[in-house]
């Protein structure tokens, strides 16, 4: 099991994409995922630290395999969620709801 027992920001929104994606996550799947969702420019290169520092912990794990579209040749490395990873993210999120559990009447944004 990992050692790590709180998401960064980021490294959750990683996380989330990846498991949205199921199958298909890939560092540039990934990417696109996050900047639709979050309305956000993101690099490829933080994708991939993220990812890195996920797997390190066994949050993700990863492989190689030839892409699923017609005429590709090249070998990709792809993403799945861990049991740790999921279990993580659900506590991530059942944090994030305690917090703001009660702030139903408080004003976001504007």
């Amino acid at each position: 099991m990992t050692d790590k027992t709180v998401l960064g920001e980021f490294e959750h929104h990683v996380l989330l994409a990846a498991l949205r994606l199921g199958e298909e996550a890939y560092t540039s799947t990934i990417l696109t995922e996050l900047e639709v969702r979050t309305g956000r420019e993101v690099s490829a290169a933080a994708v991939y630290i993220a990812l890195r520092r996920l797997e390190k912990h066994r949050l993700v794990r990863s492989r190689m395999r030839r892409a699923l579209e017609e005429g590709q040749r090249r070998e990709r490395r792809y993403f799945t969620v861990t049991p740790p990873g999921v279990e993580l993210a659900r506590t991530a999120r059942r944090r994030l709801e305690a917090l703001w559990d009660g702030l139903d009447a408080v004003r976001v944004g504007g």
